[in-house]
C-alpha cells in the first residue's frame, strides 16, 4: 500500500519561515494544530543549506522518539479524522511530513 499521506510546506526558496503545512489523509486536508501548521515538525534530517550532504548537521527526532513526543496532539488529530493510530499510519504520517520538513536557517533567506 502506497503513503495515504501527503505533506506540503507552502514556503519555498529563501522564505521557509513564512510557510505553513499542508497535510492531507487520502486527499482530505487535515486541520493541524496551529502550533504545528506553522513551524517544523522535528523530523531527523539535515536542513543546512550551505552543508545539506554533511551528517554533523543532522538534527531532529528519529520515528519512535518523535511519537512519543507528539502523541499529545497526533491522537486527537487522528481521532478527529477517523485514522487509525496503528504503527502504519504514524509511520506513513511521520515519512509524508519528513519529506519537507526545515528549520529556521535551512533556507539561508534570514542570514
Amino acid at each position: 500500500m502506497t503513503n495515504p499521506f501527503t505533506a506540503r510546506w507552502t514556503a519555498q526558496g529563501h522564505t521557509l519561515c513564512l510557510g505553513h503545512w499542508e497535510v492531507s489523509f487520502n486527499q482530505q486536508l487535515l486541520e493541524l494544530p496551529p502550533v504545528k501548521a506553522e513551524n517544523h515538525m522535528g523530523t531527523r534530517g539535515i536542513f543546512s543549506w550551505l552543508f545539506p550532504d554533511d551528517e554533523e548537521y543532522t538534527e531532529g527526532l528519529e520515528i519512535h522518539e518523535w511519537i512519543e513526543e507528539q502523541a499529545d496532539w497526533l491522537v486527537p488529530l487522528f481521532e478527529r479524522y477517523d485514522i487509525p493510530f496503528d504503527e502504519q499510519h504514524v509511520e506513513w504520517f511521520y515519512q509524508a511530513v519528513n519529506q519537507n520538513d526545515w528549520r529556521c536557517g535551512s533556507c539561508g533567506g534570514c542570514l
